[in-house]
């Protein structure tokens, strides 16, 4: 766990994980909320939800990240 929170930490996998999330976030956030966001109408829900939207893909991406940088931390010496 210690290693992989090191590697989730570090600032190019949070960097790297920022630009999926706006990426993906945006898309994602258009699809499901176009009414919304067209309409200007929202509620708290809608809010929270858009806000859901953008952490979702960030915890993906940090977690595939992390977990490669630890696989090949963890295999470096075995070759």
């Amino acid at each position: 766990m210690r290693l992989f929170l090191k590697h989730a930490t570090h600032r190019v996998c949070v960097l790297r994980s920022v630009k999926v999330a706006i990426v993906v976030g945006t898309i994602l956030g258009a699809v499901n909320h176009y009414d919304a966001i067209l309409s200007g109408t929202f509620s708290t829900t809608t809010v929270v939800q858009i806000a859901v939207t953008y952490l979702v893909p960030f915890c993906v991406a940090t977690f595939g990240s992390a977990m490669q940088a630890r696989h090949i931390e963890l295999n470096s010496g075995r070759e």
